[in-house]
């Protein structure tokens, strides 16, 4: 028996890749600021950089390169990224990232957020412990 994130429901089934499927446990919005965070560190990548540098954030191996892109094009639209496209001496043309001051300013601010949460979340921890 499995207990699921969601309301402490007792459940059977298998958990997907033994995490919980629960919309609490996921990552999903945690792309934005790794991403900003990223594009800071390593400005004018290229899409695929930044598929295999998000593994080192929890994404796995299987990270969605949809998903990335589309996440790309929504940042790119509300001025937190820009884009050109590079073209080498070899191969196709590709797209390069770059954060925009407005994305700067996001990450700072994510940062604060996640400072936030991390305070809160060892409170967490450090009540759960005493009880346990």
């Amino acid at each position: 028996m499995t207990i699921c994130g969601q309301k402490g429901k007792k459940t059977t089934e298998k958990l997907e890749g033994g995490k919980c499927s629960c919309p609490e446990s996921r990552m999903e919005r945690f792309i934005q600021p790794c991403l900003l965070l990223l594009l800071y560190e390593y400005p004018y990548s290229h899409g695929y950089n930044l598929l295999i540098d998000l593994k080192d954030f929890g994404f796995g191996t299987a990270s969605d390169p949809g998903a990335l892109y589309r996440n790309l094009r929504r940042m790119e639209e509300d001025g937190l990224v820009s884009s050109k496209w590079e073209t080498g001496k070899s191969g196709p043309a590709k797209r390069v990232y770059e954060l925009t001051p407005e994305g700067e300013e996001l990450l700072h601010a994510w940062v604060e957020n996640i400072k936030r949460n991390k305070k809160n979340l060892e409170y967490f921890l450090r009540r759960y412990k005493k009880q346990f």
